[in-house]
């Protein structure tokens, strides 16, 4: 979705978005903390997506991003050794293109910080 978009997202969809990831994305996230590569991609993709100074649609983007990593069935299983996530990864890479000036340096650096253990994740 580019910037012009903005009028162009579901708002009910991305309630629904926002409430899957909020209940969703920390406990999945540990699960697979050492097994994906992304994990500092995936960090600061929520991080942006819950910074009430990135725009809505970057926001909208975002979210449908991460539930989609959350929800437990997709097109390729995550059980499948080797290729499980990949097309969470190409789900997550496509938003981050999409709205990728969003994702400002300090959402990087938390995701970093929050990974090396300097910061507590919320809920933990």
């Amino acid at each position: 979705m580019r910037e012009g978009d903005q009028e162009a997202f579901d708002e009910e969809k991305l309630r629904q978005d926002e409430k899957r990831v909020r209940e969703g994305f920390w406990p999945k996230f540990r699960a697979t903390l050492g097994r994906i590569p992304f994990s500092e991609d995936l960090l600061a993709a929520w991080y942006c997506a819950n910074d009430r100074a990135t725009p809505l649609f970057a926001r909208a983007t975002l979210f449908g991003a991460l539930a989609y990593f959350v929800l437990p069935a997709d097109v390729i299983p995550d059980i499948i050794l080797g290729l499980g996530y990949t097309d969470d990864l190409a789900v997550l890479l496509a938003a981050m293109k999409a709205i990728g000036a969003h994702i400002r340096p300090e959402h990087r650096e938390r995701a970093r910080r929050t990974l090396g253990g300097e910061i507590e994740p919320p809920g933990a």
